[in-house]
């Protein structure tokens, strides 16, 4: 259990070691700039990783079987963060290229299982697919030498990988055809950012073209960036054209320690909880007093479980949830309420243990009584960063499952995927890195790579009958963007690919068979 918000470890260190084969022979050189270990249920750890003689030494804060996870070239499904499965210490290495191959074999069981793709006749392919995945991990088991064992492993990995993916998606659309059956159906929407200094016709039109709602930013960086100052009207003037087009509003987030969200002034509280609390509490009052009638979602806490600028404790994060949920229903009775968690994988855990991993974070937010109506959900791929790295979409699926046990509905609150590689891009957090080094989905991300990714990801979140919404985070490519080129537009708003993807998703979802039936996923080139 949690201790002043550290979750503490009182075991030795301990060591686990991989051999990685690259080409038939020991790695040269492996990047483990994204890698981290973790524990039971995903749970990341401390721990210190070293890569010399083609060998990777994790030195572990913890006991226990532990994986690794990192970002790895799986051949024709891309490069990708991937994890191997949780291993027992020993003094003889694991060879890291079969360990992997084993996580998505055990992975492909699982979904096969919880998914019931048994009961389904026209899921037979994918049955005989499983068979020869396994039966390559198989010959991967058997092989005489470490390096027939990593080449093995490797063909098993990229064929597992692919059919992990057409899983995900013969799962999607049995599940989206029951769906939009059903009343569930009828809750699904489409939604888009709007970038408040943006507010010329053109960028407009584009927005009425894709978005059933529109997510305005409330943070209070943007509403208050001088102590005591608000500024309303770049707001006023987007709550306006929304009601007079008939656009609902999803509004926040109101409490977020994100670094792009802190106005600079509100780091002079860094060791005065009080103060800060009572900071926040106004904020939110002043936005609600101001827009409770006329927004329907608001995004209340957002990333408190990830981003701890302020050292505040486990009970503090607790407590700032649940007074600003609580603040938000008093106010706006009448409006949703939702709890954002971002960087869903964990990985920022493994490096600040005074944060929380998300999905602990959601559990206590449920079994704490806290006042809310759903979660909202932020995720991003292709920037070298925790929690932007490339998943493949059987990863993607898997997370989505876990919110079905909560028991409340589910919001994207924010996703995005780049259209472009551009060697040296600035990214939102003040600094120049290679997209690519976030890792590539099957290809390098280009223009049509992001519809199509914008497209599997659509059928794959709104199949779970609790996802409700999905909001792409930029509509233009503009200075100052979240995620290098994840723009719907260019800079000038000509639409891209994914921008004619969306518009055509949401009108088909009126007719799904033609959907699926053309909509097909890509076959490896």
């Amino acid at each position: 259990m949690p201790r002043g918000g550290v979750f503490q470890y009182d075991t030795p260190q301990a060591m686990l070691c991989f051999e990685v084969y690259k080409k038939g022979e020991l790695a040269g050189q492996v990047d483990l700039s994204g890698a981290y270990v973790f524990q039971q249920d995903g749970i990341p750890v401390r721990a210190d990783l070293a890569f010399a003689d083609g060998q990777i030494n994790c030195l572990k804060r913890v006991g226990g079987p532990c994986g690794l996870a990192l970002l790895w070239e799986a051949g024709a499904p891309g490069t990708l963060m991937l994890p191997t499965t949780r291993l027992p210490d020993r003094k003889q290495p694991y060879i890291l290229n079969l360990e992997l191959a084993r996580a998505r074999v055990k992975q492909l069981v699982q979904k096969r299982e919880d998914w019931g793709l048994f009961d389904y006749e026209a899921a037979g392919a994918l049955g005989a697919q499983y068979e020869a995945v396994r039966q390559k991990f198989v010959r991967a088991l058997q092989a005489p030498t470490p390096v027939e064992a990593a080449d093995c492993a490797d063909e098993c990995l990229a064929a597992g990988i692919r059919l992990g993916e057409k899983m995900s998606l013969f799962h999607a659309d049995v599940f989206l055809r029951r769906r939009r059956a059903s009343s569930a159906g009828r809750v699904m929407s489409f939604g888009c950012r709007v970038d408040l200094p943006s507010s010329n016709d053109r960028f407009r039109e584009r927005l009425l073209e894709v978005a059933d709602f529109i997510s305005l930013p409330t943070s209070l960086k943007l509403v208050g960036p001088k102590e005591r100052t608000y500024r309303w009207e770049q707001i006023d003037d987007w709550v306006n054209w929304a009601f007079a087009h008939g656009r609902p509003i999803h509004a926040g987030p109101l409490v977020s320690f994100d670094p792009t969200d802190v106005p600079d002034w509100l780091y002079i509280w860094e060791h005065d909880y009080e103060a800060l609390r009572e900071i926040l509490y106004e904020h939110i009052q002043r936005v609600l007093e101001r827009y409770e009638r006329k927004v329907r979602v608001w995004r209340v806490a957002s990333g408190l479980h990830a981003y701890n600028s302020f050292n505040l404790t486990f009970e503090q994060i607790m407590e700032l949830t649940r007074m600003s949920c609580s603040l938000v229903k008093k106010l706006a009775p009448r409006s949703v309420v939702i709890v954002d968690l971002v960087l869903p994988w964990g990985e920022y855990y493994a490096r600040n243990q005074r944060t929380i991993p998300p999905l602990l974070y959601a559990d206590m937010a449920v079994q704490s009584g806290i006042k809310f109506d759903g979660f909202g959900l932020q995720l991003y791929m292709g920037v070298p960063r925790d929690g932007l790295y490339v998943r493949d979409l059987l990863q993607v699926s898997s997370l989505l499952d876990e919110f079905l046990g909560f028991g409340v509905p589910l919001h994207v609150s924010a996703v995005q995927a780049p259209s472009d590689v551009v060697p040296d891009a600035w990214d939102a957090w003040g600094g120049r890195a290679p997209v690519s080094e976030g890792g590539r989905w099957h290809h390098d991300w280009n223009p049509r790579l992001q519809a199509e990714w914008l497209q599997a990801f659509c059928r794959v979140a709104l199949s779970k009958p609790y996802v409700e919404s999905i909001c792409w985070r930029d509509l233009a490519d503009y200075e100052g963007h979240y995620l290098p080129h994840g723009g719907l537009c260019r800079n000038d708003l000509a639409p891209k690919l994914a921008f004619r993807e969306l518009r055509n998703f949401r009108a088909a979802m009126a007719s799904l068979d033609d959907l699926i039936e053309q909509q097909n996923f890509p076959e490896e080139q």
